[in-house]
């Protein structure tokens, strides 16, 4: 019956804190849970194995025993005593194994994994029944969670609305609140794996990506245009219509507005994620057009206007 290193199991050493020992079986547990490992006989050993590590690294008394005798559980006792007395006994063979030198008379090839209990012959011998957990067979494990990306226009994170999506089969409804940013993740609970044995259902982390628009470009709750306006309107002044994203105004240009003046419009923005009533802003950069294809007339006006400037 061979020794079963439970820190390398883990992938752990023995100064691992508890915390380590959390993270690192449950990471592993999620990787190798049946669900996710359905008819793999190595996945599902591999499993058994990290839960008997976790049964006794995670427990302070029985992590105190596997780490005080270590290779030495079969002989335990006299393991025990041994110390107790100072250490190694004065007499031929080795005082922590049996008369012929071997371990008890086990040795690696007795190994046979795990019996019908759910733990390993090792763990049997060295804690017993009384080692193992009330209803550890019917320990509770959390789903495996999910990860989804959803696609979403300029113009449907500009508004709360409902949406369906599909993971794994499964048909989920959501509300995207307005104001969703791009790149932005959403936990939904309980909407990942099933959980085994009665355990918690796993989430559901879905990352939204906002496309692009033509139109309009956004900064955290900013949104920016730009709008043309004609030479007449630009020297003279006057009114232009701009459309604002879900609506138009009307905006007055002031004589002799210069290419590329920008105005802003205050709260005319995007909407603030879960603020209602609330918006960022929203500019417009004006771009003058200068005419082209003038008739005679219209070139003899503007050299007219040339000689008078």
């Amino acid at each position: 019956m061979a020794f079963i290193d439970y820190y390398k199991t883990l992938g752990l050493n023995k100064k691992a804190s508890q915390e380590d020992i959390k993270k690192a079986y449950r990471k592993l547990a999620r990787k190798y849970h049946p669900d996710l490992n359905p008819n793999d006989q190595e996945a599902n050993k591999m499993f058994q194995q990290i839960n008997e590590a976790n049964e006794v690294l995670s427990d302070a008394e029985k992590r105190k025993k596997y780490d005080e005798y270590g290779e030495h559980w079969k002989n335990a006792d006299q393991y025990a005593e041994a110390r107790k007395n100072q250490g190694q006994r004065q007499h031929g063979g080795n005082p922590y194994t049996g008369s012929s030198g071997t371990s008890g008379g086990f040795n690696a090839n007795d190994f046979e994994g795990f019996g019908s209990s759910g733990f390993s012959d090792f763990f049997e011998s060295m804690f017993g029944g009384a080692g193992r957990s009330s209803g550890n067979n019917s320990r509770k494990y959390k789903g495996q969670d999910y990860q989804a990306e959803l696609a979403l226009s300029l113009q449907d994170a500009y508004t709360t609305h409902k949406q369906t999506l599909t993971v794994n089969g499964k048909n989920i409804r959501i509300t995207i609140p307005a104001g969703i940013a791009d790149g932005q993740v959403i936990k939904l609970s309980g909407q990942g794996s099933p959980g085994a044995n009665g355990g918690p259902a796993g989430d559901l982390y879905i990352t939204f990506n906002i496309k692009d628009d033509p139109n309009f470009k956004r900064l955290n709750n900013d949104l920016y245009t730009n709008h043309d306006i004609d030479l007449f309107t630009a020297v003279l002044g006057g009114e232009v219509t701009v459309n604002i994203f879900d609506s138009k105004v009307k905006l007055k240009i002031t004589p002799g507005t210069q290419n590329g003046t920008k105005v802003r419009l205050k709260n005319k923005g995007f909407p603030v994620y879960k603020k209602d009533g609330e918006f960022g802003n929203f500019f417009i950069t004006y771009t003058v057009k200068i005419p082209t294809n003038l008739n005679p007339e219209q070139e003899q006006l503007f050299k007219e206007l040339q000689k008078l400037s």
